[in-house]
């Protein structure tokens, strides 16, 4: 009979038998934090304090506020041409803030790519570009609110600040992938780097280089109607604020909504129809 032939129940008592893994101080550590998550959140769904709220009426009266924003969007304080041209504003935002900020992390990528720069500079860029990243991008935006005022001014520039810490990572990772030996190929024949850069490194990772940068368009577009509401910048995100908690008309929160999600959903199509055009013309 050969090996793979046995019985069943052999290779059941064979697999029985093999040594269990001891644990290691990281599985210990794992299980005990998880264990800790575990009970904190039990205790905190026990103990939690609903201030006598019902929520079978608080889920129904939330059902009826959905049915108005999906169903009956419009309003008397924003027109449709008047909501359109605000989003229009916020695409406007977030596409400044994504240009400054793709235009300055391709240098800063070049330079983190460890393939590409000595490791010095590489370690000092990523450094740099990890402590922005740390910060929300809204602080960034009020950071700079302090000398620039609250306005589009201050969210274009702290929108780009963060943009350009996001993508300077997602770019020199994206170079970092490149084949080595086509870079050590070109250098061999006598290339510099500017050629070696333009030549190999960013034909090669132009489909990603894309994709990252729509990625963060879109998060920008986010951001911009975020900034409207919190450092008072222009576009659609003031009004929404206003719809939602000046006046509470649900059915102009709607039609803001409605639109968001349209441009959204243009821009995702934009994004993948650009991806397959330069997949084919690299094929």
């Amino acid at each position: 009979m050969s090996g793979t032939d046995r019985p069943v129940g052999s290779m059941v008592a064979s697999v029985s038998r093999l040594p269990a893994r001891p644990l290691t101080k990281e599985k210990v550590v794992i299980r005990l934090l998880l264990s800790v998550l575990a009970v904190t959140t039990v205790y905190a769904l026990a103990h939690l304090d609903d201030g006598g709220v019902n929520l079978l009426q608080a889920a129904s009266d939330t059902l009826a506020n959905l049915k108005i924003i999906f169903l009956h969007p419009g309003g008397p304080h924003l027109s449709f041409l008047k909501a359109l041209y605000e989003v229009v504003i916020t695409l406007g935002l977030a596409f400044l803030a994504t240009l400054f900020g793709a235009f300055i992390a391709l240098f800063l990528g070049l330079l983190g790519a460890q393939n590409l720069a000595p490791k010095p500079v590489t370690n000092v860029i990523k450094a740099f570009v990890a402590f922005v990243r740390a910060v929300p991008t809204i602080l960034w935006v009020l950071i700079f609110a302090v000398t620039a005022g609250l306005g589009a001014t201050a969210a274009v520039i702290g929108m780009t600040f963060h943009s350009v810490s996001y993508l300077t990572k997602a770019y020199s990772e994206s170079f970092e992938d490149l084949d080595r030996s086509v870079i050590e190929a070109l250098k061999a024949s006598g290339a510099n780097w500017w050629q070696i850069v333009f030549q190999a490194v960013i034909p090669s990772s132009s489909t990603y280089l894309l994709s990252w940068t729509f990625l963060r368009f879109e998060m920008n577009f986010a951001n911009a109607v975020v900034m409207g509401a919190a450092a008072g910048a222009s576009g659609v995100g003031f009004d929404l604020y206003m719809a939602s908690g000046y006046y509470f008309d649900l059915r102009e929160v709607g039609l803001i909504t409605y639109l968001i999600l349209a441009f959204a959903i243009i821009l995702e199509t934009i994004a993948i129809r650009m991806k397959n055009r330069i997949k084919d013309d690299q094929a």
